[in-house]
């Protein structure tokens, strides 16, 4: 994208934002559709700016493509045991377990958790799942699908996604916190897994989550956690990240997002008409942002494409700020006598694949893998190579035995009615 295309798109923002300060209803109709677009990109977990795909195909054939694509992906449709926690706000938060099959539960007992629990069988270890920024528990699906009944899993929606209730503390104005996050971890774990070993798993927001928990809650580390998996994550600075654009652009979005933001949270009704207006440019800003490869299942593409549309425009703006406040790379060291893994996408735009590099560096024992042509969404676009680490993360701390068979990563055969 050229610089003087970004400041065409920053200038929009701009007068979205005077048109919201102004009350001008009609300028907010005008302005919603390229308000929409910018908004578009933050939801895929980008900044307003990338260049708008020209569409050569009718919007009666995409729309016919869509319900296809819908109807005929298995992505998302995996479903477990469900439960309820509840936040210290008061928040209403899901979750769904996968129990062990008992055939399948591990023959011996790692070392770790021997340490930690004594010569005595404990409960076994529970994967805890924590999914990113616009996205829900179904982000998981190839590796929910490859796992179930080899290991016990927790799979969670963050508060105000998914089938999660809105925030409580948001209701009332208050700002969403990364530390809010991992309280709101703290209470699934509570709920879905008050005893046994745990290995947590986070992709970018869920990692910072994990982080938050950590820093917050350093005695549940220590005494319950057997393994973590940092997937296309940050523990900080991440706002210096450029997200594929020129400086020009960077900087005119810095400049104006957060009054965009906040404007378009004040007239969410108005913005999502503009989303639905502009969905067939969303959907090749979220390809973008989400995937580096040419080959991507259409069907996937557009199941991540469904998980961001579904995320409402005010959550996308008041969860956006916490981003740049994220700084969590002391509690990192609360994860340096565990089995380890931090994995990312090379060509990842969001959370750049330096910033699991600096993970790793803090955490010289971990394993580190960079995935090449892999973006954001790494664990549906390369699903074989996160289930494999995963799973092997798992043979490490002995919640799996050597040798385990771990299903097809694409198998929903075992999906349990919902």
């Amino acid at each position: 994208m050229s610089e003087s295309s970004a400041e065409v798109v920053a200038h929009a923002a701009s007068a979205a934002v005077a048109a919201s300060a102004a009350g001008a209803a009609g300028g907010w109709r005008r302005a919603t559709g390229i308000a929409g677009v910018a908004i578009g990109v933050v939801a895929a977990g980008a900044a307003a700016g990338v260049a708008l795909e020209r569409m050569t195909v009718g919007r009666g054939m995409r729309q016919k493509a869509r319900l296809a694509l819908d109807s005929a992906g298995p992505y998302g449709s995996l479903r477990g045991m469900p439960g309820k926690a509840f936040a210290d706000d008061g928040t209403e938060l899901y979750y769904e377990v996968d129990d062990l099959d008992p055939e399948a539960a591990p023959a011996a007992i790692g070392p770790r958790r021997r340490r930690l629990f004594g010569r005595k069988a404990p409960a076994p270890v529970t994967v805890v799942f924590s999914h990113g920024y616009c996205l829900s528990q179904d982000s998981w699906h190839f590796q929910r699908a490859a796992l179930r009944g080899v290991v016990r899993t927790v799979h969670w929606d963050q508060r105000s996604h998914g089938r999660s209730g809105r925030g409580v503390a948001q209701g009332r104005d208050e700002p969403v916190t990364i530390e809010q996050l991992g309280r709101d971890l703290k209470a699934v774990i509570d709920a879905a897994a008050p005893e046994g070993p745990i290995v947590l798993v986070g992709h970018s927001m869920g990692g910072m989550t994990v982080m938050a928990l950590a820093d917050q809650y350093p005695e549940l580390v220590r005494e319950r956690v057997v393994g973590v998996a940092f997937v296309g994550t940050s523990s900080g600075r991440l706002g210096e990240v450029n997200y594929g654009l020129p400086v020009a652009g960077v900087n005119a979005v810095r400049r104006v997002l957060p009054g965009v933001l906040k404007a378009m949270g004040q007239r969410a009704e108005l913005v999502e008409k503009g989303r639905r207006a502009t969905a067939d440019l969303f959907a090749g800003i979220i390809k973008r942002y989400s995937f580096a490869s040419r080959d991507v299942d259409p069907a996937v593409a557009r199941f991540a494409e469904r998980m961001i549309e579904s995320t409402p425009i005010d959550v996308v703006a008041e969860y956006y700020p916490a981003f740049n406040d994220h700084d969590k790379t002391e509690a990192l060291a609360y994860f340096a006598d565990m089995p380890v893994l931090v994995l990312a996408g090379v060509q990842d735009l969001v959370t750049p694949s330096e910033h699991s590099e600096a993970i790793a560096d803090l955490l010289p024992d971990a394993e580190l893998v960079l995935v090449p042509d892999a973006g954001h969404l790494v664990m549906l676009e390369h699903p074989e190579v996160v289930t494999d680490r995963l799973a092997d993360l798992l043979t490490r701390t002995g919640a799996v035995p050597a040798g385990a068979t771990v299903k097809g990563y694409g198998s929903t055969s075992t999906a349990q009615p919902g």
